[in-house]
């Protein structure tokens, strides 16, 4: 039996709300605020703070808690644990590399949107049959890039993709082309050494070049 995510902020409407989301990886809690800023000034608002350091629940909470204008989201989220962590923390939305019922139950229970990661038709009917339209394609590179995409518009006409691992500024149109993308996830906005120098000019104009990507 099919769920409706009960987030008041759906998937949807995360993947809607710029062209690009930021996959982001901290590991200084001190850079969190001042780098959400330049983003959220760049006109990036939904903010993938992924779970992959020791210092990703902080600097969350710092931005949910400092930047009224971003909108946090944990991204890497595998277990219902690592759900209620990131709620806690502030998020509002959580993006997934795969989807399992476990996780999905757990999003739903603490009011998370999620954008759950699939590769294959199985996963992608699997997050439909629980109330799953708006999906992560990852990794969308690896798994077949925009061919994959165009080859799922038949048979899932309903799905609409944020494609992420891979996406780059060079190839990040060939993917916002498609009538199935609303939006791409990258790592490009917030390269590891304009965090480490403190530049947050650069990741502000990263963020508007990306805002301004045509879909």
């Amino acid at each position: 039996m099919a769920v409706t995510p009960t987030s008041s902020l759906s998937a949807l409407q995360v993947m809607q709300d710029a062209p690009v989301i930021p996959v982001i990886v901290l590991t200084d809690v001190a850079h969190a605020v001042p780098m959400a800023r330049a983003l959220v000034a760049g006109g990036i608002r939904m903010l993938e703070v992924t779970l992959r350091t020791p210092q990703a629940l902080a600097c969350m909470e710092a931005i949910a808690k400092e930047v009224p204008g971003a909108v946090v989201g944990a991204g890497t989220v595998r277990s219902p644990q690592d759900a209620t962590a990131a709620a806690k923390a502030g998020a509002q939305f959580a993006v997934s590399p795969g989807y399992t019922r476990a996780v999905g139950q757990a999003c739903r229970d603490h009011g998370l949107s999620l954008l759950p990661g699939v590769a294959t038709g199985s996963e992608i009917m699997m997050a439909q049959e629980d109330g799953y339209n708006a999906l992560k394609f990852f990794p969308a590179m690896q798994a077949g890039g925009p061919a994959m995409l165009k080859a799922w518009a038949g048979p899932f006409w309903d799905v609409q993709f944020c494609p992420t691992g891979g996406v780059t500024p060079g190839n990040a149109l060939d993917f916002l082309s498609l009538p199935n993308v609303t939006c791409v996830g990258g790592s490009w906005l917030v390269p590891a050494d304009a965090l480490d120098q403190g530049d947050w000019v650069r990741i502000e104009a990263l963020a508007r070049e990306a805002s301004q990507l045509p879909r």
